[in-house]
């Protein structure tokens, strides 16, 4: 697990496999209950109220990555990884005593299966904000390109304009974003012919590649996706990360399945460039992408500084152990 002098935490939870024998949301208490004994009863409640046992799942890893990433990071015992909520609702832990003080800062985000986690260790010399998102581009690609085929890409895009900057939505409509789509899509059909249904396919893995910027970006300045200021941000001419074949589809622990890595990225807000967050975007298989954002606003060439590099496969089980032993179970 992370080395006591890692600087920014990044883990990944695959639950598409895990506990194959829970059917059904409420199966989880017979396939799953060593794992939902080291929630809360109202953890346990909320993750047993999701209809889809795919959801269910991924809450269940999500509450066991927060909790084993204070105790982790913060060598306290399992009892002690208390979690509240911050005035925008957000998870978060204080420090027994204080008002405010988060020794620990996280995010997590979840999609399809997967489930990652950012967090900030003990030894930072600045105060970091940090922020994540996993998007999977190929969990509603049969609704997106039908409605790319019946109602057209603009459409398709003003759909969703609310959540974008003003110039990423005129981008997104773009001539040169059009072209941009249809060489990748050509590359990609290796010298056969080029469809129109290969085309949508590339522009929507750049329109998810975006999506996942601005997340991970907005979820590192502590806001929502109704944040007011969300047109004046803008990730200028995001292309998307290369996607690369995992065998077995799994990502395993010690090969999570990286492909190509983007750290550049142009960002202005109000129309002007701003550098304040170190920004990072990987491919992970052929349809997950990445998003990490981290800052310290009050040394911000610090933050800049730090390396992203790839996440570390985490085992549920290796969780559940850690505690049993913990406990002397």
């Amino acid at each position: 697990m992370a080395s006591s002098n890692t600087l920014i935490i990044q883990w990944l939870v695959d639950t598409r496999d895990l506990w194959p024998q829970a059917a059904k949301t409420k199966d989880l208490e017979q396939a799953a209950p060593r794992a939902l004994a080291l929630l809360t009863p109202e953890e346990r409640t909320g993750v047993l109220k999701y209809f889809f046992v795919r959801d269910a799942k991924m809450s269940l890893a999500s509450h066991l990555l927060k909790h084993y990433v204070l105790a982790r990071t913060l060598g306290m015992p399992w009892s002690a990884t208390k979690l509240t909520r911050d005035a925008n609702k957000k998870p978060i832990h204080v420090a027994e005593g204080t008002a405010n003080d988060q020794p620990c800062r996280f995010n997590v985000s979840h999609q399809a299966g997967l489930v990652a986690l950012v967090a900030t260790s003990k030894d930072l010399e600045a105060e970091a904000d940090v922020g994540v998102d996993v998007v999977c581009v190929s969990e509603r690609r049969d609704r997106d390109q039908r409605m790319v085929r019946d109602e057209g890409w603009d459409y398709f895009v003003d759909m969703h304009s609310d959540v974008f900057g003003r110039g990423e939505t005129a981008y997104l409509k773009s001539r040169e974003f059009a072209a941009a789509a249809l060489s990748t899509a050509s590359a990609s059909a290796s010298g056969g012919p080029t469809t129109s249904e290969g085309i949508a396919d590339a522009k929507l893995r750049r329109f998810y590649a975006l999506w996942c910027l601005r997340e991970a970006y907005v979820k590192m300045t502590g806001e929502a996706l109704l944040a007011p200021w969300l047109g004046d941000l803008n990730f200028v001419e995001v292309r998307a990360p290369e996607p690369v074949t995992v065998e077995g589809g799994a990502f395993q622990q010690g090969a999570d399945g990286t492909g190509e890595v983007i750290k550049t990225h142009e960002v202005t807000f109000e129309g002007k460039r701003t550098d304040d967050a170190n920004i990072c975007l990987r491919s992970l298989g052929p349809d997950y992408m990445l998003g990490t954002a981290v800052r310290t606003p009050k040394k911000k060439e610090v933050g800049l500084g730090w390396h992203l590099g790839p996440f570390e496969v985490v085992d549920v089980e290796t969780i559940v152990q850690f505690v049993e032993a913990e406990r002397g179970a």
